[in-house]
């Protein structure tokens, strides 16, 4: 059998093997995979004679554990348990967002004090264009530009992150 390993003809033949005695078409790579722990595990006690045989009838086996497991549960499809899902994002995603946020809060430091200060009232304070010019006594267009300006700042700031 050491031998067989190597063959991708003798794992398709035990796949195939597998397919037919438990109809898991889906799961049938799976059913292998386990039955090859089993037979390594089973192996360091026991002689195997019968590998091939061995595998077969443990995803076998396993395949009727599956289905009973099915019946008592139901068949539930992974829809019925959406609302388990975790929707916060991934750790990695999390630390990319924050260093992001850093190379942002870097990049305010770099606008002039005027820029800034109409960025944050119109991004961070929600304020529209009009309501900054009215209550620092300048125009929509001057607004307009200063929020321009700080966005292609910004955005060549935190290029590549």
């Amino acid at each position: 059998m050491r031998e067989d390993l190597d063959n991708k003809g003798f794992w398709a033949d035990v796949l195939r093997r597998i397919r037919k005695r438990t109809r898991y078409n889906a799961e049938a790579e799976d059913l292998l995979h386990n039955a090859y722990l089993k037979l390594f595990a089973y192996r360091k006690e026991q002689d195997v004679k019968k590998p091939v045989a061995f595998m077969v009838q443990v995803a076998a086996n396993q395949a009727i554990d599956i289905r009973r497991h099915r019946e008592r549960v139901g068949h539930e499809t992974i829809d019925t348990y959406q609302h388990l899902q975790d929707h916060a994002p991934l750790q990695d995603e999390v630390l990319a967002h924050r260093e992001r946020l850093r190379r942002v809060q870097g990049g305010l430091k770099e606008l002039t004090p005027r820029t800034r200060e109409i960025f944050v009232m119109h991004k961070i304070q929600g304020m529209t264009h009009k309501e900054i010019a009215r209550q620092l006594g300048i125009s929509t267009g001057a607004v307009e530009k200063h929020v321009a300006k700080a966005m292609l700042f910004l955005t060549e700031f935190t290029k590549g992150w």
